[in-house]
């Protein structure tokens, strides 16, 4: 807790009790060095119930060339099967402005629609986690950059250092090797 507290104000600069959970969670994730991707889509999947399965199931089949091309089919057999006892019959099941076609069709569209609907509110919940993992995952990231950054500076700085003292030590023997030449006639 300490690490991401320090992690907190050194890298958001923020005190860790001012962050929010997600932040709190990425600067815990930081301190301790852990990895915070994971895949939602499966994680939200577990909890998901019957219902919501059978949603999910109803809207793909409902908006797929399938069910257009059954729904074709169902409605050009309709219309020819009347079509077909009209004129061998004289009289047919559902009449020309086929009533029944049309309730059938209304009483489809009451039970879809509202199903499609919950599919697709689910759908806008699992894209809802998934952005907020990405800003995690993406702030995790950054702060990751600054450290490197960071470490990167403090390389650089010991390096400089190192080649200040290789200087001074190479004029030294330079300056003394200068002096030894200048004794020798």
């Amino acid at each position: 807790m300490k690490k991401a507290q320090e992690v907190a104000s050194k890298l958001m600069g923020s005190a860790y009790e001012s962050l929010d959970e997600r932040a709190q969670k990425v600067a815990r994730h930081v301190a301790e060095g852990k990895h915070i991707a994971r895949n939602v889509t499966q994680d939200y999947e577990k909890g998901t119930t019957f219902g919501q399965r059978a949603a999910d199931r109803v809207a793909s089949f409902g908006g797929s060339w399938i069910f257009v091309g059954l729904f074709a089919a169902v409605m050009l057999l309709w219309v020819g099967l009347n079509a077909f006892l009209v004129m061998s019959r004289g009289k047919t099941f559902d009449p020309y402005p086929y009533i029944l076609l049309n309730l059938f069709l209304s009483m489809l569209a009451a039970i879809q629609a509202p199903v499609i609907l919950m599919s697709q509110n689910r759908h806008s919940e699992k894209d809802r986690l998934n952005a907020e993992h990405d800003y995690e995952v993406n702030l995790k990231a950054e702060l990751d950059i600054m450290l490197l950054h960071e470490k990167m500076d403090l390389l650089r700085e010991k390096q400089w250092e190192e080649l200040l003292a290789i200087q001074k030590e190479q004029l030294s023997i330079l300056a003394d090797l200068i002096h030894k030449k200048s004794l020798v006639p």
